[in-house]
């Protein structure tokens, strides 16, 4: 695929350049949490302003129902972005239509504007190629060129994502050339010990990429909610902790299939409980209680792996010259289940190999628990996309950037 490096030595003075970000950052009304998303496309619209082009920023935001909803606005989010760049940003208060073409057509060059949610048009993610190809066509408008830089929405078929780039020259962002390189490492020339650890709440959303890492990985940590599956599968019995039944099957013949294929398949040996899922809000003290895995007392929710388990998967990571970490290994927002992705996130932190954070949860995460970005590898800003990436799968976000 072509690089905005190529773009920019074509020039792009005056030109309507469109950028499709992922500025899908969490928001407590209207105050942005975490901001990563947004400070990860700046690179890009920076190099392109300062080139003279007439950025065009496109995102979505949440998951409004192909209408206008307040609640979604990416209006916050265009602000922080104009914070970041220290420049004016201008907002069209629609994605196509009216307000769109007025605001982009009022752009001087080096200048920057974002338009509304994408996903306020029921076109942007429809499954009749049809009604995406017209809002596709209706998006073509404002542009000359295509730059694919939303690195969080490359694993989906949407019509910014997908049909765009087909209408317009394109080229990838500096964040998704900086992604695609780093999952190549991961799945192309891996450095060993290659080592993954794996939380999350639902067991179902991991075992594609278990499935592919059976056969690549030497080490598969499992924490989070998803750990209750697998010690269910081992024949503990898991109190009121999540539990996937219906995934026990699967589970028990990944377990069967890493001891065949000589990969460690690592599972807590205790964990945190307490009667009642925490006040996320009120960060009331849960009074948890740690116990063996085959000691979780009845009608109790396992919410983090427990203190022996935080040394042995320190100890599983402590040589790993390639680590990829996708989920938390608890309810880590809450104070007393946080110690398991802390200890996790200092274990990368010490590792002496190639440490990738692979988006959503655990990037949060990070920020949340207060660890410096810089001192890892690389942090995705695309936990699904990673995910679907290291399955093997085509994305369609990144086939559209392929000449």
């Amino acid at each position: 695929m072509k690089t905005i490096d190529e773009l920019l030595s074509e020039g792009v003075a005056g030109k309507r350049v469109f950028v499709r970000a992922d500025l899908n950052v969490p928001l407590d009304g209207t105050t942005i949490t975490d901001d990563g998303r947004i400070r990860a496309v700046v690179p890009t619209v920076k190099a392109l302003a300062d080139a003279g082009a007439r950025v065009v920023v496109a995102s979505h935001l949440g998951r409004p129902k192909g209408a206008p909803d307040p609640a979604f606005s990416l209006a916050p989010a265009a602000a922080r972005l104009g914070e970041l760049l220290g420049a004016d940003v201008a907002f069209a208060t629609g994605t196509v239509g009216e307000s769109a073409s007025s605001t982009v057509a009022g752009l001087a060059d080096g200048q920057v504007a974002v338009v509304e949610n994408l996903r306020f048009n029921a076109g942007e993610t429809s499954k009749d190629d049809a009604e995406r190809g017209a809002f596709a066509d209706r998006l073509a408008a404002l542009a000359d060129v295509y730059v694919g830089d939303g690195f969080g929405a490359v694993h989906r078929k949407h019509a910014s994502v997908f049909d765009l780039p087909a209408r317009l020259p394109h080229y990838a962002g500096y964040l998704i050339a900086t992604e695609v390189g780093v999952l190549r490492k991961l799945t192309d020339d891996v450095k060993r010990p290659y080592v993954v650890a794996l939380g999350g709440a639902k067991v179902s959303d991991k075992l594609a990429v278990i499935d592919q890492l059976l056969g690549k990985a030497d080490r598969i940590l499992i924490g989070g909610g998803m750990a209750y599956t697998f010690l269910k599968a081992q024949g503990h019995e898991v109190g009121a902790s999540l539990l996937q039944e219906d995934q026990i099957p699967a589970v028990q013949e990944y377990l069967e299939r890493a001891e065949k294929n000589g990969v460690e398949l690592v599972v807590p040996v205790d964990t945190l409980v307490a009667p009642e899922f925490p006040d996320m809000k009120a960060k009331t003290p849960g009074n948890p209680a740690t116990v063996a895995v085959d000691a979780i007392p009845a009608g109790t929710l396992g919410l983090d792996i427990g203190p022996e388990t935080r040394k042995l998967y320190a100890s599983k990571l402590a040589d790993a010259a390639t680590v990829f970490w996708n989920g938390p290994m608890g309810v880590f927002e809450h104070p007393d289940y946080a110690e398991g992705t802390k200890a996790v996130a200092q274990a990368l932190l010490d590792s002496p190999g190639f440490t990738v954070v692979g988006g959503g949860d655990s990037a949060a995460a990070v920020r949340t628990l207060g660890f410096d970005e810089q001192a890892f590898g690389h942090i995705s800003t695309g936990g699904g996309a990673s995910l679907e990436y290291l399955e093997g799968k085509t994305l369609p976000g990144l086939a559209a950037l392929e000449d």
